[in-house]
């Protein structure tokens, strides 16, 4: 006679259980405690079930449907296939991992579904709490640049609306019938390309989301479910970034392994060397176009800041800057620490006031001042210029010659400081969509050449006429260092 708690264990997990008082050969053969077979049942309907195979109990002749299931995973990732609940059967099942299933097709989604289309629209529309905007953004923004460097691909940045892949962080039940298991588990989920759900990213908010290793590195698990969202599934390839598990990605200078760039190639075809553009300058010489190389001139390249110095002007991005000047034949990147060491990376805003020779560096709630190319003193509080206590950080900023005011701009707000006062206005801060209609996102740098603001948002530089108040022309942000 069996047991009362063996029979209740039978009928709590019906699914591909015969209810006997002997444990399935799965279990038992592998030495599985029951808290793994449980985990291994939840594991193996979700990520091993088949389209349209329903999560309903059924009795079977021959081999067991739970040990066929365990089979099938162990041979996707390369275990010894025995249908048994092994300790490494139970470590790759206990793996944070993506939420896609494993079933049938390891390279290409049934149907080979992609994107009629080779600009696609972005946007993410809830953040997380673990990481600041800014590094959510970037990290974003490197995940899709890892397929936009080997495919015709090109990804553009909404900052309201829908867009092509909307991308969320999301708790638990979220309404796309894929709920979210808590932290660790599934880490995020993204559709395959089609209309409504198709291309949305989601990750599991419940987790510590970082830019680094203590925790989980997003720019990984977003490069990873990105290949989702254009139609690749999962890798048998462990080497590959579509492998289900997760494995940390460094970020800098990351290139697709062989698998995922054949399998996306196999949807989008090749990226072509960038064909030359026109840098959209009024009377600023032009640089020669040469072949650039592909980080330079991808086409979703933003700057973190843009200056004048001297008769140079300067583009920040992450830890790089490119100079600009007539005499440069090409204009190609350098490490901040090379000129700037005191900066290091990642500058917020800059610009220069000509008349004093001093060009200003903003990173978080510090300034720093240069002559030249030579760093004057230790970093200021920001706040020396008037601003606000609770600003914290600086978007962009632009110096006006003429009237020899500088802009702040934060957030959705700006602030005009007088150089020759050295006072913030009074009346500010001001609504920028107020003083500065047509700009189509977050302001990240600007700069004024020839008169004109030239304001840089994600991939587009608007170039505004003060005059007319209004913007006159919209070009690539990389058109201005010669793509």
């Amino acid at each position: 006679m069996q047991s009362p708690k063996v029979l209740w264990i039978c009928l709590q997990f019906t699914i591909a259980l015969r209810c006997t008082s002997a444990a399935p050969a799965a279990f038992t053969a592998g030495k599985a405690n029951w808290k793994d077979f449980y985990t291994a049942q939840e594991y193996l309907d979700k990520y091993f079930t088949k389209d349209g195979e329903q999560h309903v109990g059924h009795m079977v002749a021959g081999e067991n449907p739970m040990m066929g299931k365990i089979k099938e995973m162990q041979t996707f990732f390369g275990l010894p296939v025995t249908g048994k609940l092994d300790y490494s059967t139970m470590e790759v099942m206990k793996a944070p991992r993506c939420g896609v299933p494993d079933v049938e097709n390891y390279r290409l989604f049934p149907g080979q579904p992609k994107w009629p289309k080779n600009s696609l629209s972005y946007r993410v529309a809830k953040y997380t709490s673990s990481m600041n905007r800014a590094d959510v953004d970037r990290a974003i923004e490197m995940g899709l640049k890892a397929w936009s460097t080997a495919t015709p691909l090109n990804f553009v940045k909404a900052n309201t609306g829908e867009a092509d892949i909307m991308i969320s962080f999301e708790t638990g039940d979220h309404g796309d019938s894929y709920p979210f298991d808590g932290p660790r588990g599934t880490l995020a989920h993204a559709f395959a390309p089609g209309e409504g759900l198709g291309g949305d990213t989601h990750f599991d908010k419940a987790e510590k989301w970082t830019t680094g290793t203590n925790g989980f590195n997003l720019f990984t698990v977003a490069a990873h479910e990105f290949g989702h969202a254009l139609g690749l599934a999962h890798s048998t390839d462990p080497s590959a970034l579509m492998y289900p598990t997760y494995r940390y990605q460094h970020p800098a200078g990351f290139r697709l392994p062989k698998d995922d760039a054949k399998g996306i190639q196999a949807l989008y075809g090749s990226r072509q060397s960038p064909k030359d553009k026109s840098t959209g300058l009024q009377r600023l010489p032009q640089v020669p176009q040469q072949t650039p190389d592909t980080d330079q001139c991808d086409t979703i390249l933003s700057f973190d800041a843009v200056t004048v110095m001297g008769k140079e002007l300067l583009f920040f991005k992450d830890r790089s800057f490119w100079r600009r000047q007539t005499q440069l034949k090409d204009v190609r990147p350098s490490s901040i620490t090379s000129s700037f060491p005191k900066l290091m990376s990642n500058v917020d805003a800059a610009y220069e006031d000509s008349d004093k020779g001093i060009a200003y560096f903003f990173k978080g709630p510090h300034y720093w001042t240069t002559r030249g190319f030579k760093m004057q003193g230790s970093p200021r509080p920001i706040s020396d210029f008037g601003l606000p206590s609770h600003v914290q950080k600086i978007d962009a900023a632009v110096h006006l010659k003429d009237s020899k005011k500088t802009l702040f701009f934060i957030g959705d707000d700006y602030y005009s400081y007088d150089e020759t006062e050295k006072k913030m206005g009074t009346e500010y801060p001001k609504s920028i969509e107020d003083e500065f209609a047509g700009i189509g996102g977050n302001i990240d740098a600007a700069e004024e050449v020839n008169g004109y603001i030239y304001f840089f948002s994600g991939s587009k530089a608007y170039k505004y006429d003060t005059e007319k108040e209004e913007v006159v022309n919209v070009v690539k942000s990389s058109s201005w260092i010669g793509c």
